[in-house]
């Protein structure tokens, strides 16, 4: 898959995973309706029936349209602002042109050289005030991206390594990786909302019939508490299928990256060495918040799962585990080394 294919990819899986959000948020507010409401709780007639329930009629699914408004917003948002959200959560700094620093000029001189390379427009670029060596890049499109290294990135890894960082972020805007990502994080948290609401609703409320007495008509009893069931499941569950999903998009995307950054700089081995430091620094990354984590070039949150491989692992890591990453870069610069010339018979021989 050459990179204007795999772009393609990106934009229809960016679309994909909006319409699969939007469809459960829609999930979380039909249930709501059903079950707490009674169908929306609302008539379009715009009377009461008997015993105060709601008079018969076309309903108004109250909970959907709000679900739906909220997911459809978030997707919006999340497209258009999310990455100032993701940056200001992170507290990171632009770094101008004028700064003094020189750990910082460099880095400026760095995301210029892949800025060539990639032939991309020039990314905004800011610092994280965080010890912990990590990384990330956001942005709806390369015309609007930004690339965020943390303090201990540019303190811990000489030009080399940070120019393979760097060309790995720019891969992640050269692919409209960060389109998806930056997409997801907010849909993330617009799935732990939701699920907040309704679980306090249901906690404080109660239900108001849910509907039982249209439902009883149809006998469909063992049916609504099977529903009702799976509803409630969804419920307490949905941080974590949308975490699950965020983490899935993610892992594809970071070989993808690693391969691309390789090929921008020419030497597999400065990002594999990158991120060699990045993995034996322990400390997690406490200025990168958990709905961001997917974004970074390592798990910011330092988790375990990350180190191991296997189903639970495809499950709930968001990167794929590092030393396959690195020996995969390994294994790409000793393919690019120049073969050893061979020896010829000697003459006289």
């Amino acid at each position: 898959m050459n990179i204007y294919e795999q772009q393609e990819a990106n934009r229809r899986t960016t679309w994909i995973v909006i319409a699969v959000f939007i469809i459960f948020f829609v999930f979380l507010g039909l249930g709501f309706d059903f079950f707490y409401l009674g169908y929306g709780g609302w008539s379009g007639s715009g009377g009461a029936g008997p015993a105060g329930e709601p008079a018969e009629g076309f309903p108004i699914p109250l909970g959907t349209i709000l679900a739906l408004a909220v997911g459809s917003g978030q997707a919006w948002w999340g497209l258009r602002n999310g990455d100032r959200a993701v940056l200001a959560s992170a507290q990171a700094t632009q770094i101008l042109s004028s700064t003094t620093d020189l750990n910082q000029k460099q880095l400026l001189n760095v995301v210029d050289e892949m800025r060539i390379a990639s032939g991309l427009p020039m990314p905004k670029v800011y610092v994280i005030p965080d010890a912990d060596p990590n990384a990330f890049a956001t942005g709806a499109d390369p015309q609007h991206a930004s690339i965020a290294v943390t303090r201990g990135l540019l303190e811990k890894l000489n030009r080399e390594e940070l120019q393979g960082v760097v060309a790995h972020e720019m891969s992640h805007i050269r692919n409209l990786d960060i389109r998806v990502m930056t997409t997801i994080a907010a849909l993330v948290g617009a799935v732990v909302l939701l699920s907040d609401w309704a679980l306090r609703t249901m906690r404080f409320g109660g239900s108001r019939g849910g509907g039982g007495g249209r439902r009883s008509k149809g006998g469909g009893g063992g049916v609504a508490i099977l529903v009702f069931a799976l509803w409630i499941i969804t419920v307490i569950l949905a941080p974590i299928i949308a975490q699950i999903l965020a983490m899935a998009v993610s892992r594809e995307r970071e070989y993808l990256a690693d391969a691309t950054g390789a090929e921008l700089t020419r030497n597999p081995g400065g990002l594999a060495a990158a991120l060699k430091k990045i993995e034996m620094d322990v400390a997690p990354t406490g200025s990168i918040k958990r709905g961001a984590a997917h974004l970074c070039i390592a798990d910011p949150l330092g988790r375990k799962v990350g180190l191991r491989e296997g189903f639970v692992a495809d499950l709930l890591a968001t990167h794929p585990p590092m030393h396959l990453r690195i020996s995969k870069l390994n294994q790409m610069a000793y393919q690019a080394s120049p073969a050893r010339p061979q020896s010829g018979p000697r003459l006289g021989s």
